[in-house]
């Protein structure tokens, strides 16, 4: 699959209550690498197999959440092509100049219909995997905690779906993977998207809140990694919400819990591989909860309530 247009997740801002407390446990627990701290207090990190200098960035702030979400395209005549066609479709945007982030490049910032701001950006310092390029190993030494791969994708909550949605399919050529639909089969009740040919990168929810995160989640090697981390989680007295269990929707395993400020994360692994040319899997609103929790087939209330 040629990937011409946005490639995949880049990074995201994350309101967090306790700074301090919070670079403590994404280091230590969730076992994520510090790459810098900038003028006005921020922290970035990346994850151990991410080569670009960072993907989540920590914020102090009075409530939890999520700033902006980032999304990474091939080049700068992609990002031009892709602010025009935002232009065009009648959605304001902004550019943010280089450097406002630590070692990225300029940034196109502009809000989707179910409130969330979103931005595109070509270039990131590449600060490598640890392993090198030339001769490179295969696993990296000294890793802490639950250390996933990468930042994966979110799940995000809002009230106008169908626009997002559709600002996402028609002018960011995202596709659709799969999605949740109404009785009626009339409504979308959630859908996930991919820009690549993984089973999602961005998933958005019908919800009345708008601008709000259920999760951020990152990619685990293996079914036995997430058995790991659920492990990690409850040595480290990590609060958990739901897991390890698997997904009827991609079919990913996984556990979902929640940093010291209530963000949810999710630790997860495997689902199927994607291509434009496939049908979108349809689920009904009677089997919501095998779509979202296949073995034990019911959602718990704070999956469905808890967003930030």
């Amino acid at each position: 699959m040629a990937m011409t247009g946005v490639l995949r997740p880049g990074h995201a801002q994350l309101r967090v209550l306790d700074l301090e407390e919070s670079v403590r446990f994404y280091t230590d627990i969730f076992g994520l690498v510090e790459t810098g701290r900038d003028d006005s207090g921020r922290v970035y990190f990346k994850c151990h197999n991410e080569r670009d200098h960072h993907s989540i960035i920590l914020r102090q702030a009075e409530r939890a959440g999520m700033d902006f979400y980032g999304f990474k395209v091939l080049d700068d005549a992609t990002l031009a092509k892709l602010e025009r066609d935002l232009n065009d479709y009648g959605v304001p945007t902004e550019r943010i100049p280089a450097g406002d982030l630590l070692e990225t490049g300029e940034r196109v910032r502009f809000v989707a219909p179910t409130g969330h701001t979103f931005e595109l950006y070509a270039h990131k310092s590449d600060v490598g995997d640890g392993l090198g390029y030339e001769n490179p190993h295969v696993i990296i030494d000294g890793r802490k905690g639950i250390s996933p791969l990468r930042m994966d994708h979110w799940q995000i909550h809002g009230s106008d779906l169908d626009g997002s949605r559709d600002l996402f399919i028609n002018v960011l050529g995202f596709s659709l993977v799969e999605k949740i639909v109404t009785e009626d089969g009339k409504t979308d009740i959630a859908c996930w998207l991919s820009c690549s040919n993984k089973a999602h990168d961005i998933a958005f929810v019908r919800d009345e809140r708008d601008d709000t995160l259920h999760h951020a989640a990152y990619l685990l090697e293996s079914w036995e990694h997430v058995l790991k981390a659920a492990d990690l989680m409850t040595l480290y007295d990590v609060s958990v919400d739901i897991g390890p269990l698997r997904h009827g929707i991609t079919r990913g395993t996984t556990v979902y819990a929640f940093d010291p400020s209530g963000n949810r994360f999710e630790t997860f692994c495997g689902g199927y591989n994607f291509y434009p040319d496939m049908k979108p899997y349809i689920w009904t609103e009677d089997q919501m909860g095998t779509a979202v929790f296949y073995h034990t087939r019911e959602l718990n209330e704070r999956f469905l309530t808890v967003v930030t």
